[in-house]
């Protein structure tokens, strides 16, 4: 018999809540896959099995508050799956509802289950966006059989051995976690051989709309931290966790709405929520995305956590274009990438990052973390949102080699293909609104960065050089940057920097 033991939960944080387990007593389990996972006021935690089994027991259940080193359960022999497994089938049968109908399986063909992969750390859950085949259909190994969107990333899940789709367990639309199955495969059947399943009924509405009142008795901690930082009101939250508690998705997604956020302590009791309003003949009604509400969200903490200011310069083109006209066919033979701006300007940024430390910087509590290395995010617009893949040591690059690694990223940007690590710890973001026709913006900081410099589009424009007025392709510069830790001067002598990069790119040869 081994035990299931609540993890050390890092420092300074002394409980966790149970917010959801993967399998029910009597389940067969595996070692290190997923069982449970735990929610602290800081992160999502999973908990893996210590050894191959059965889950025997299940001693704290969704919902309750548990320390490091409780018992959560315990797994036994492999033999005890036979005992277990009659005793709570009976139990399940009275919910008329409670998953999807599958198809009867073909005689003699092996039932797989397909499983939601690990998404990435920090990443908890994720929803079903579309499932690519039908319960019935045929299908190969390795071939997609649904994409799962995260709040980050879109994650594909393949077919583990060719079958037909016996069951859908998570339909379109179902929130998922690691480990959970969201489907079954009878692996080897034909697609003769399972007849396709009625679709799956939606769940009661009314079930979860009783519950808002005792949800909002028992947070959990990161539901309480949420509470305490924001001053949300829970009174009105419809709890979607068990027996209607309110999770952290929740109250995130709660937050989003105007009336939010309580003004006063003494709050007027909670009213019905308000309907959503009426669709007109000609207009459509679109659920946000994962990614959409994220993006959301985080631009709207970036304006509300920073002092945001933004500053302006321009800069004349004539020099890099003339280098990339003389240049771009023998670059592109040379490196097997197209000569752009991006490199141009990713030299010129990091030149002036050197100069000016406090905009490769970031703000921790009362405390300053300067960064010394060169990280950029760059950011690349696609049919789901904006993503900011970084590009990392980017002092170390030449031309040709940021060149390269920009246009990777783009291409997985836009592929959905982006890991979790190539999204995070950016020291510094460029984003070009210019190549969608964008003569002047203000960027919103990507936070926890300090830092973020717009390019726009270039237009010849009338210049006064030497006393003569001439055109020049000129484009105008903007940087945002966060006024508590970087002063005007600051601001302005970075831009400058940029400017002088541009406009004489041999500085970037001699490193003057």
């Amino acid at each position: 018999m081994a035990d299931i033991l609540t993890p050390v939960l890092g420092e300074s944080v002394s409980e966790a809540t149970i917010a959801k387990w993967t399998k029910k007593p009597g389940d067969a389990v595996k070692k290190d896959e997923i069982l449970v996972e735990l929610e602290t006021d800081k992160v999502s935690l999973e908990v893996a099995a210590p050894s191959d089994g059965t889950l025997t027991e299940i001693l704290a259940g969704e919902g309750d508050t548990v320390t490091p080193g409780a018992v959560l359960g315990r797994i036994g022999a492999a033999g005890a799956a036979v005992a277990s497994t009659p005793a709570a089938a009976p139990a399940a049968s009275p919910a008329p509802a409670a998953a999807p109908a599958a198809a009867p399986a073909a005689a003699g063909a092996a039932l797989l289950d397909v499983k939601t992969p690990v998404m990435g750390e920090s990443v908890a859950e994720g929803a079903i966006s579309r499932w690519a085949k039908k319960v019935g259909e045929a299908v190969k190994k390795d071939e997609i059989l649904v994409e799962i969107e995260t709040d980050k990333v879109a994650v594909e899940v393949a077919s583990p051995a060719d079958g037909v789709i016996a069951e859908i367990v998570a339909a379109d639309g179902a929130t998922v976690t690691p480990g959970q199955v969201i489907a079954r495969i009878a692996a080897g059947a034909s697609a003769g051989s399972v007849a396709a399943a009625p679709a799956a009924a939606p769940a009661p509405a009314a079930a979860p709309a009783a519950a808002p009142q005792k949800a909002s008795e028992h947070l959990s901690p990161a539901v309480q931290r949420i509470v305490s930082e924001t001053g949300l009101n829970t009174a009105g939250i419809a709890g979607t966790g068990k027996d209607g508690r309110i999770t952290k998705g929740d109250a995130l997604a709660a937050l989003s709405t105007p009336a939010a956020v309580a003004v006063a302590p003494v709050a007027a009791a909670p009213s019905a929520p308000v309907a959503p309003r009426e669709v007109g003949p000609r207009e459509e009604r679109v659920k946000m995305t994962r990614l959409r509400q994220t993006i959301a969200r985080r631009l709207k903490e970036s304006q509300n956590t920073a002092a945001q200011l933004t500053t302006f310069n321009e800069v004349d083109m004539s020099t890099v274009m003339g280098l990339r006209n003389a240049y771009k066919d023998v670059f592109e033979k040379r490196h097997g990438v197209k000569l752009g701006f991006m490199s141009f300007f990713a030299k010129a940024v990091v030149a002036a990052l050197k100069d000016i430390p406090a905009l490769n910087a970031e703000i921790e509590g009362t405390d300053i973390i300067y960064k010394n290395h060169y990280d950029l995010g760059v950011a690349v617009g696609t049919e789901k949102g904006l993503v900011v893949p970084v590009l990392r040591d980017v002092d170390d690059l030449s031309l040709a080699g940021i060149e390269k690694g920009i246009a990777a990223l783009g291409k997985q940007a836009r592929d959905g293909t982006l890991s979790l690590d190539q999204l995070q710890g950016g020291t510094f973001t460029i984003t070009n609104g210019g190549i969608y026709g964008s003569l002047m913006s203000t960027p919103i900081l990507n936070m926890p960065q300090v830092g973020i410099l717009g390019m726009h589009a270039i237009k010849e424009r009338p210049m006064v050089v030497n006393g003569q007025i001439v055109a020049r392709p000129m484009m105008y510069l903007a940087l945002s940057y966060d006024h508590r830790i970087v002063d005007g001067k600051e601001a302005v002598t970075f831009l400058v920097r940029v400017k002088e990069g541009l406009e004489d790119p041999q500085r970037f040869v001699l490193d003057v």
